[in-house]
Order: structure tokens, then C-alpha cells, then sequence
């Protein structure tokens, strides 16, 4: 006898109860889309209010705009070198020909390295040579642009005004990073577009006093004194765009960035610093001190979201350029080999 298969078949009953959860769960995938649709559309608002108010909706916006993105760490290092090559030819033009006997420029350079104070200047060398003097106005104006300029926020021709902003910007960021972040970037569409010749007078009268008098600074930029200007022009516009940079962390960190100078004298940390001349003590694995600083260090200022208590993180951007004590001063020190009758030492 041949089989004959008999199609499948269900209830009515069955069947209905099918359908209904069907349509069940075919009503919460479609109310699901709607509410991710309504997500959407309420973040793509915040994120346009956003971007409203830290001036990112403008192509035109201040100075914090690299063909249309926003500064990153990589611009911003780029940025730095263009900056440091303007400070090396300043210093190796006036070092090539001074208006003044090197040993006076290198005596006024000291002066403002170590504020006028000669128990920290310590002996000085009996011949000033062409590096060292050039490294020591480099180590000058690089204290000068990071302090005058890029830990304070320029925002007026006037001083004060400037070290109170600066001080409520730091009170702002140490409540709310993000808050600061607008604000700051708001201020900044409202500043100074240039450095004028009056802040560049100041900033040196402030942190080169000695260079400043002996240079005989003026507004005509093609003296040796004069050429100075334009290097603090071109650091005023690093500054502004250093500061006047969109956030890139997601919106949930914000970050600022500050400069250093390592101290003449002091112990070389190799995480912060960068040698731009060879240091044979290093390379002896014997330790060395900082020579000059030849341009400074970038450290990139972030802080948790409101509401968590955590310190202020610093990260490392750009390492400051450094030239060694031994290098500075032309000191060559071979190894000790240990004296005996033989020419290897032993016996």
C-alpha cells in the first residue's frame, strides 16, 4: 500500500494565536524605530546647539580651523616647529651679528634666565661662544612665550584683564571642563587679533627685562631688536589657536593646553624633554643637567566630567627642546680608564 503524505495543517485557533503575536511584535520593532528615530533626532539638536556655541558651525571661526577640521595633537606639533624655526633664526641672527660683545648678550641673556638673581647663575664661562649665546636667547623667548603668552589667555591689550580671565577660566574648568571649553572658545572669537606692539613690549619689559634694555627693542622690525616682534606675533597666533581648538574627546572631556620651560640646572627627564644636540654623559649613562630649553614643552590639561572628583591629568603633547649642560658649555669628558703598567689598565 503507497503512502500518501498529508499536508500539515494547524487549528484555526492556532493559527490566530500566530497571527496576534505577529502583529504584536511587528507593532514594538515599529515603536522601537520610532523612539531611536526621536533619539536621533534630539541628539543631532544638541549636537547642532552644541557646535553653536563653541563657533564649530563656522567655517570662518577665529583662528582654530586647519582646512576645515578641527587643531588636532598633530597640527598643533606642526604649528609648534613653524614657531621654532622662528625662534632659532631670531637668535642665530642676532648671534651672527651682535650689537653688542657676546659676553654682554650672554650676561643679559642669564640675567633673564635666572630673574636677575646671580647666586643661581652660578659661575660664568670666561669665553661666550656663538651656541651658547644662541641658546640662551632661545631659552629667553621661550620662557617669555610660555609664560606671557600661552598660560595666559590673551584676550585685551590690558595685562590685567588678561590675569583676571585667566584666573576665572581656571575657576570655570576646575567646576565644569566642558562649561570652560565654551567659554573660553567664546571669549577667544572676541580677542585681540594680533599682537600689537604695546603687548609685545610688555611681555618682554615683563620676562626679558635685561635683553629688552641692552636690544634697545623698537617698532621697526627689521633691527636686530625689532625682529623680535614678529617671533611673539607668530607665538600670539599659536596661542590662539592652541586655545580657540574645538574639543575632540566626545564631548565627555575637555582639555586645554599649557606650555613649560625646564629650568636651567635642572635634572633632565626624559619623558618631558628632548635633546637637540648629542649628550655624551647621557650616552655614558652618566646624569646630566638641562643645558638651555630651545623651545618649550606642550602638556595637554584634561579633567573627568562634572561631578567626579579626580585631580587635573597632564599628558605630554609636544617635549620641550633641550640642549645638555655638557653640550652648552663645549665639555668633553672621556671615560676613566684605570692607570697600571700595562696599556689596558691591567697587570
Amino acid at each position: 500500500m503507497a503512502y500518501t503524505p498529508h499536508p500539515d495543517v494547524v487549528s484555526g485557533e492556532q493559527y490566530r494565536y500566530a497571527l496576534t503575536n505577529f502583529r504584536i511584535a511587528h507593532e514594538k520593532v515599529e515603536e522601537q524605530r520610532q523612539q531611536l528615530e526621536q533619539q536621533e533626532k534630539q541628539v543631532a539638536v544638541l549636537r547642532a546647539r552644541i557646535a553653536l556655541l563653541e563657533g564649530t558651525n563656522q567655517g570662518h571661526f577665529g583662528v582654530s580651523k586647519l582646512s576645515g577640521n578641527s587643531v588636532d595633537d598633530f597640527s598643533i606639533k606642526n604649528a609648534a616647529s613653524g614657531l621654532e624655526r622662528q625662534i632659532n633664526r631670531w637668535a642665530a641672527d642676532l648671534t651672527r651679528v651682535p650689537p653688542v660683545p657676546l659676553s654682554t648678550l650672554r650676561s643679559a641673556a642669564l640675567a633673564d634666565v635666572f630673574d636677575d638673581n646671580p647666586t643661581e647663575a652660578g659661575d660664568q664661562v670666561p669665553a661666550a661662544t656663538g651656541m651658547q649665546v644662541q641658546s640662551l636667547l632661545r631659552h629667553a623667548v621661550s620662557k617669555t612665550i610660555a609664560e606671557g603668552i600661552i598660560n595666559c589667555l590673551i584676550i585685551t591689550d590690558s595685562p590685567e584683564a588678561n590675569i583676571q580671565l585667566t584666573r576665572i577660566h581656571e575657576h570655570i574648568f576646575s567646576r565644569d571642563p566642558t562649561v570652560a571649553a565654551v567659554w573660553r572658545r567664546q571669549t577667544f572669537s572676541a580677542a585681540v587679533e594680533t599682537c600689537s606692539v604695546d603687548m609685545a613690549r610688555f611681555f618682554l619689559s615683563e620676562h626679558m627685562p635685561g635683553l629688552t634694555q641692552l636690544l634697545r627693542i623698537e617698532e621697526n622690525k627689521a633691527t636686530p631688536g625689532g625682529a623680535i616682534i614678529p617671533v611673539l606675533e607668530a607665538a600670539y597666533e599659536f596661542s590662539r589657536m592652541l586655545h580657540s581648538a574645538p574639543s575632540s574627546s566626545g564631548g565627555t572631556v575637555d582639555a586645554f593646553y599649557r606650555a613649560f620651560v625646564p629650568d636651567v640646572g635642572s635634572t633632565m627627564n626624559p619623558r618631558q624633554i628632548e635633546l637637540v644636540k648629542r649628550c655624551q654623559k647621557t650616552e655614558r649613562g652618566e646624569p646630566d643637567r638641562v643645558g638651555a630649553t630651545v623651545f618649550p614643552g606642550l602638556v595637554k590639561v584634561t579633567r573627568g566630567t562634572s561631578g567626579q572628583a579626580i585631580d587635573n591629568m597632564q599628558t605630554v603633547v609636544r617635549r620641550a627642546q633641550v640642549i645638555c649642560e655638557c653640550a652648552l658649555l663645549g665639555i668633553s669628558q672621556a671615560p676613566q680608564v684605570p692607570q697600571g703598567p700595562y696599556a689596558n689598565g691591567g697587570y
